[in-house]
């Protein structure tokens, strides 16, 4: 059992304070059936739903992922943040005052840090954006003026300067950080005893998770350099570059506005400006050109629809076939954009204008047409050998469909491409088909695997607890199952207060958990009728078990023995229990 560093009834009242449906309708659509909401998942990817969400219970549970909780649990996966910001969120949100805090020493420690890095990154991207303007900051100025940044640009995104190597650290020392606590930051870096600005003589580009909260910088040297044009903060406490997506909180708030219908993701931090000055607000990018998993977690939190525009070049293309698999995983409606050769956004903002780019929006192509076209460029289709190579790439593509409308269009269109009948594709699409099931059936045989380990008696042991945990009527009173199941000693306590379901929550790390978490989404469905005899069943097998085990240590003792009052003392007690094991007496283990 674990201390979340609440009291519990502060935190029962903030979930009383926020019904768990109200919370989850505000991400996903639910609709009621019977005693619960239901709708597609938000933490996969589905088209038939499978999340439910319990009113009564407070809880949620997907029959899909087996992801679970209550609603504080559902803010922190969905919004990606911890117990204490999703309190806080939750807190704000029924206009409760948020307690101290007095969690474990670590944890307690660790939000202190996390706090006090963020404090000091709001205080240094301040500062940067005051540097902007003074004449030391004359190279960033200039740069800002080729660039026809204007002062709504300067404001939306915070640009900064960084003076010297020496200024920042300077400034940050009057403020009362510590030079350990810059280092943590991602701000300076030690050399030869002397503690320095990481972005000395940069232009700084701050970035904001989606709360607004300044997690780190990019900076962009001035004038020609022997080292890297751009730098990133380095990994932090508050910064994860596989997580950050560059322009969210400004694309968040476009969503809080009503006018959010799709995402444009372009590569860098002056693509994603540009395009906002442009008026495509709705543009944000990723640090470096590979998006990840994290950052599709992020952008799904605001929209299904994306427009992947990344430049148009080798390295672009690469990372855009990359993340339309990623993307698609992830359940979203992609579309691709046609980039001109060799030209990224901002290019073709200043060559070609903002019609350009809408035009490139509106026209950009579903995945499989996209690759099609840009497949057909690599490839010489007038010779057999062109053509089969063409054929097979596109067919590798196709068997990731799931849907076979979808494969006929398509085979259809690479007949009209190539000439080669439908019926041949479609066999050469089956045998492609045929590679992907045997890595599939792999797979899930290993899982499989895993699976059967779980034995009888673990089974039994869920039952019970699931039972007793979710207030059974069938549940056998006479049994003390603090002596019976020892070891679930502190699930067993929580469950004798009669809390609600969501309380389990306040008090243990349920993921971590996977018995409790299985018990508390236990699906009784199938015992509406045999409850009583399956719950009598499995309390038979967990107590004859007990009984066995104390059999053998009993007869080992025997065998060791060479007092022969001992050793009938023994036996009368392994004969009480053969008695037991065959007439299936419980009374050992009634409470008393």
């Amino acid at each position: 059992m674990q201390n979340k560093g609440f009291p519990a009834d502060w935190l029962y009242q903030l979930k009383q304070r926020n019904n768990i449906v109200s919370v989850v309708e505000r991400y996903v659509r639910l609709e009621k059936k019977g005693r619960k909401y239901w709708g597609c998942c938000p933490f996969h990817n589905e088209k038939t739903p499978s999340f439910s969400v319990s009113e009564d219970e407070g809880l949620f549970y997907c029959f899909g992922c087996k992801e679970s909780g209550d609603v504080i649990s559902f803010v922190m996966k969905y919004e990606s943040c911890d117990f204490y910001e999703a309190v806080k969120i939750l807190a704000k949100n029924a206009g409760m005052e948020v307690p101290e805090f007095t969690g474990e020493k670590d944890v307690l420690e660790k939000k202190k840090q996390k706090e006090r890095i963020l404090k000091l990154l709001d205080c240094a991207y301040k500062h940067y954006q005051e540097n902007l303007l003074l004449p030391k900051a004359k190279p960033a100025q200039e740069y800002i003026k080729t660039r026809q940044f204007n002062k709504r640009t300067l404001d939306d995104f915070k640009l900064g300067y960084s003076l010297d190597w020496n200024e920042m650290v300077d400034y940050l020392k009057s403020k009362g950080f510590s030079l350990k606590e810059m280092v943590d930051a991602g701000v300076c870096q030690e050399k030869n005893n002397r503690y320095y600005d990481v972005m000395a003589e940069r232009l700084i580009f701050p970035i904001f998770n989606s709360f607004g909260e300044c997690v780190g910088f990019s900076a962009r040297v001035l004038g020609k350099a022997d080292f890297a044009k751009y730098i990133n903060t380095a990994e932090t406490i508050v910064f994860h570059k596989g997580r950050v997506v560059y322009g969210i909180d400004l694309v968040k708030k476009l969503k809080q506005q009503g006018n959010l219908d799709k995402i444009i993701i372009v590569e860098g931090q002056i693509d994603v400006i540009a395009m906002h000055k442009a008026g495509f607000n709705n543009t944000v990018a990723c640090m470096g050109t590979a998006l990840t998993k994290e950052n599709a977690h992020e952008l799904k939190k605001l929209s299904n629809n994306v427009v992947l525009m990344f430049d148009g070049d080798t390295a672009g293309e690469k990372a855009t076939y990359r993340s339309i698999d990623i993307l698609r995983e992830e359940g979203f409606n992609v579309k691709i954009a046609l980039m001109p050769q060799k030209l990224d956004p901002d290019e073709i903002l200043k060559n070609y204008g903002a019609k350009y780019i809408q035009d490139l929006v509106e026209n950009a192509l579903p995945p499989i047409d996209y690759l099609i076209e840009n497949e057909k460029k690599k490839f010489d289709i007038t010779n057999a050998t062109g053509k089969g190579a063409f054929v097979k790439q596109i067919l590798q593509f196709l068997v990731k469909l799931n849907s076979y409308a979808e494969e006929d269009i398509y085979l259809a269109k690479l007949r009209d491409l190539t000439s080669i009948p439908i019926d041949i594709l479609r066999r050469d699409l089956e045998k492609e088909k045929g590679g992907e099931k045997q890595k599939s059936l792999a797979k899930k045989e290993d899982e499989n695997v895993l699976t059967s380990r779980e034995n009888g008696n673990i089974r039994a042991i869920k039952f019970i607890l699931a039972s007793i945990v979710h207030g059974k009527d069938f549940v056998n009173k006479k049994i003390d199952y603090n002596l019976l199941l020892p070891q679930y000693q502190e699930i067993l306590n929580q469950a004798s207060k009669h809390l609600p379901l969501s309380s389990y929550y306040d008090y243990f790390d349920v993921d971590n958990e996977p018995i409790l978490k299985d018990c508390l989404n236990y699906d009784f469905s199938s015992y509406l009728d045999s409850g009583q005899k399956y719950f009598d069943e499995c309390l038979w097998a967990i107590i004859s078990l007990k009984l066995q085990e104390k059999q053998t240590e009993l007869t080992k003792q025997f065998k060791e023995s060479k007092d022969l009052a001992q050793r009938q003392e023994i036996m009368k007690k392994l004969n009480d229990i053969s008695i037991s094991i065959r007439e299936k007496k419980m009374e050992e283990f009634y409470a008393r």
